[in-house]
């Protein structure tokens, strides 16, 4: 949570960074097209490396230490701005740097939690992280921005520094007691890993539809936001006002789906709690993308957050509950490589869409998409799908089907 309080604090001020350094839109749009490549490209070039990683250190130490890098690097660029020697070529490069490090860091965090709880209180956990991580970065570190910006230029990066620091102070004084792992067979490599984290994903039916569903969902949700402020500027005729209240009822909704995750979840099932997410996704996407009203806008942004949470929520607890415990990393990074390079996709099908059938037709394919995922996952609709056993490895025995 302190963590992602921090990055919202850096992601905010950067666009205004960007400004202060260039007046040339062309160049603005190109960083601010770069930061967003920044988000994406790391976990495709090393996200399948850094699960492997994950599942070969100790996650608790890799944890903090990467922690401890990206905010001595946060620091660095704090000094760089405070000295005027800030460049769009560093700006570009820290936002590079980070990601590529935060692909070691989530996939160590969702192979670790599963040594702090136990895996029945793993939905649980996984709701009260999200959420405050939600709450952290989506509503409170935003206030914090102009009060930083009057101190300075460089307060807000400064502030993120810390926060990556005592993020790893955090993290490092966990009392752990490190999973215990086999030994790897002789001769393998980083890359015969990765291969058994991908083929274990994909021999397990019930993850590889989910994984299959989620990259649709990201196809649609990168159309969405790609688009969003087109939608809301020019389609509605909402102006900032509209954007402010659609963005602040995601938030809103993802609050209040955090709390209600692990209920549907005990209800019904992780996967029936899926489609349920999914189902009423399509509706708000639907309600979002037919109805030209700014109150349609804000209700369905209201219940798509909730229902992202959920599903999120729902995803990932799903995932490590089904892992074995020396591959948690592993398929982690596999699946969210796989279903992370979807977003850019959707952002470009959003712009295309959007010029050739109008401003709300990202919303309406959105809703087409979410749909589609649905349908993926009716066939494993049980009312909840059984757990790899804790001392599973690849060597022992198959993934759960």
């Amino acid at each position: 949570m302190v963590s992602r309080f921090g990055d919202a604090l850096r992601t905010t001020a950067l666009p205004l960074l960007a400004v202060s350094l260039t007046d040339e839109p062309l160049v603005i749009a190109s960083v601010t097209a770069s930061v967003t490549a920044c988000g994406y490209l790391p976990w495709l070039l090393f996200g399948l490396f850094g699960g492997a990683v994950a599942d070969r250190v100790d996650q608790r130490r890799a944890m903090w230490l990467v922690d401890t890098v990206r905010g001595l690097l946060v620091a660095g660029f704090a000094l760089a701005v405070g000295l005027g020697h800030a460049a769009v070529p560093l700006l570009i490069a820290l936002a590079f740097s980070l990601t590529a490090l935060q692909t070691l860091f989530d996939n160590a965090s969702t192979a670790l939690l599963p040594s702090l709880v136990e895996r029945e209180a793993l939905g649980g956990a996984n709701a009260r992280l999200m959420t405050g991580q939600q709450l952290a970065g989506g509503l409170l570190a935003g206030p914090f921005v102009p009060l930083l910006l009057a101190a300075g230029a460089f307060m807000p990066f400064a502030a993120d520094a810390g926060t990556y620091l005592v993020a790893a102070a955090l993290v490092a004084s966990l009392r752990i007691r490190p999973p215990e792992r086999e030994p790897r067979p002789a001769g393998s490599t980083l890359r015969t890993e990765i291969g058994e984290g991908l083929r274990a994903l994909w021999h397990d039916r019930v993850l590889r539809a989910v994984c299959a569903a989620t990259l649709l969902c990201n196809i649609g949700m990168g159309a969405l936001i790609a688009t969003l402020t087109l939608h809301v500027t020019r389609w509605l005729h909402a102006g900032g006002t509209g954007y402010v209240a659609a963005m602040t009822a995601y938030s809103a909704g993802s609050l209040a789906g955090g709390l209600v995750a692990q209920r549907i979840a005990r209800r019904t099932g992780r996967v029936r709690a899926l489609l349920l997410g999914g189902t009423l996704q399509t509706g708000s996407l639907l309600l979002i993308g037919s109805v030209r009203h700014v109150a349609a806008l804000v209700a369905g942004m209201l219940m798509l957050g909730a229902m992202t949470m959920v599903w999120n929520v729902n995803q990932v607890t799903l995932m490590q509950q089904r892992s074995p415990e020396s591959m948690v990393g592993r398929i982690a990074s596999a699946f969210r490589t796989s279903s992370t390079s979807g977003a850019p996709l959707g952002a470009f099908l959003g712009g295309a869409v959007a010029g050739l059938y109008g401003l709300n037709a990202p919303a309406l394919l959105a809703a087409v998409l979410f749909a589609a995922a649905v349908l993926a996952l009716i066939p494993k609709r049980e009312p909840d799908v059984s757990v790899a056993a804790r001392a599973d490895s690849v060597s022992t025995a198959r993934p759960a089907r």
